[in-house]
């Protein structure tokens, strides 16, 4: 029997977009995922400053963007204990719930050079399987430094050829609060239930 690989796509959400949708759907194709959890932040440690969102309101967002795709999962994990919410500390409860699949972290590639100035990163490295980076055409990494703080990078990278696709959730909440066209940066289900709930508006 084959072992489950299980992706683990961390975002606040805020709100998830075509963008988020094709990513995940090519990290699930080229890495051979049985499965995508959709890890949905409360409030990252490294954007306490920012206003996000109620969480409530993002996982109903994130679970109607991903409705009907039986490969996505929304997951409230690191809303069900107190933060701060450190990436290392979610992979040790991820590893003791899904003690038989394989963990594939999905970041993008901007993450990945900081990847090193995160809290424990060695610990992440450790709780892993692979690690998967969503690149993007032109992005260069220094390798060198990350090897040297990161030495088991090498064995657990695997790189994911991602469009460039330059949908940002903070523009499509900026364009619902100034009313322009937000229409088609979203899933329908998800454009819907922003009119409907009148979310981003003040």
């Amino acid at each position: 029997m084959t072992q489950d690989r299980l992706g683990i796509f961390g975002g606040t959400f805020d709100p998830p977009h075509l963008g988020h949708m094709i990513l995940a759907a090519e990290a699930a194709d080229q890495l051979n995922l049985d499965h995508v959890l959709w890890m949905l932040s409360p409030t990252p440690p490294h954007k306490r400053q920012n206003i996000i969102s109620d969480f409530e309101e993002r996982a109903e967002l994130v679970s109607a963007c991903i409705e009907g795709e039986s490969r996505f999962e929304l997951s409230t994990l690191e809303n069900e204990r107190p933060g701060p919410h450190y990436t290392a500390d979610t992979l040790k409860i991820l590893k003791e719930r899904f003690p038989d699949s394989k963990i594939v972290f999905l970041i993008g590639g901007d993450s990945l050079q900081y990847l090193p100035t995160w809290h424990e990163p060695q610990l992440v490295m450790e709780r892993i399987d692979e690690l998967g980076v969503m690149q993007r055409p032109g992005e260069v990494f220094d390798w060198k430094e990350l090897k040297k703080i990161l030495p088991n990078i090498d064995s657990k990278l695997r790189m994911i050829d991602a469009p460039l696709l330059e949908i940002s959730s903070t523009e499509i909440r900026e364009r619902v609060k100034s009313g322009h066209h937000y229409k088609y940066y979203l899933r329908d289900s998800v454009y819907r239930l922003i009119l409907q709930k009148k979310y981003y508006v003040n």
